[in-house]
């Protein structure tokens, strides 16, 4: 039976990742690795807490999402390794329909349909560019909930060690080794970044950084208008 391993960077997240542990769904053959990345608050043992419920490893990895979830893929056992972020959430159909969708042996990976939990107008049109987005340049974001096969992950070396863009270049990378699929089912993601920093100004910056990568500049030279 193929196996699923859900990989879920965090840091000093103990407002949501119980709520998010909690919502996961009741899928077979799953297991679960959350990955700290140095914590400061109630993370670690709350996630650790769940760990009765179903197969959950929490670890460690020096700070930074490309090496948080590359040490959450060397931890897991699955064969199907979906990276998920802590204020998302995924149903039980969607797992199923990535299963189904490598099948297919062209198929190396994918991403899930984008629903940013809020009913603004303004965040809806942000929500349907992004799916447009992925459907016309096949680009997804982390946010859509990549999904790939674990023998092509570590074929490709796994995400690069960089502080912004990990996912636009895995996915630029992984278009290399195979189709990558765009599903129907949703992933619903938090409104929270948007809503904390305005949708405009949130929206305009990460277009104007994508096209500073596009045009070939380090993500480590503009890293710090995303993390301030």
């Amino acid at each position: 039976m193929t196996r699923i391993s859900i990989i879920v960077p965090v840091f000093n997240e103990e407002k949501l990742i119980a709520s998010f542990l909690r919502g996961l769904p009741p899928f077979r053959s799953m297991e679960v690795v959350v990955v700290d990345g140095g914590s400061r608050d109630r993370t670690v043992p709350l996630a650790r807490g769940f760990q009765a419920l179903y197969p959950l490893t929490v670890c460690s990895a020096p700070r930074g999402r490309a090496r948080q979830m590359n040490e959450g893929a060397r931890r897991a056992t699955g064969d199907i390794l979906v990276f998920l972020h802590v204020d998302s959430a995924i149903s039980e159909e969607g797992l199923e329909s990535a299963l189904k969708a490598l099948e297919a042996p062209e198929v190396v990976g994918g991403a899930f349909h984008l629903r940013i939990d809020s009913d603004r107008l303004l965040l809806k049109a942000v929500a349907g560019m992004a799916n447009r987005r992925s459907r016309w340049w096949g680009l997804p974001y982390g946010d859509q909930g990549l999904f790939v096969r674990k023998d092509v992950f570590e074929k490709m070396g796994g995400y690069a060690d960089l502080p912004l863009m990990e996912d636009v270049d895995f996915i630029r990378r992984l278009k290399k080794e195979g189709r990558v699929a765009f599903l129907e089912e949703e992933i619903i993601t938090s409104a929270r970044r948007w809503e904390q920093e305005g949708i405009l100004y949130t929206t305009l910056r990460n277009l104007f950084l994508l096209g500073l990568y596009f045009l070939g500049v380090p993500p480590r030279r503009f890293s710090k208008w995303y993390h301030p």
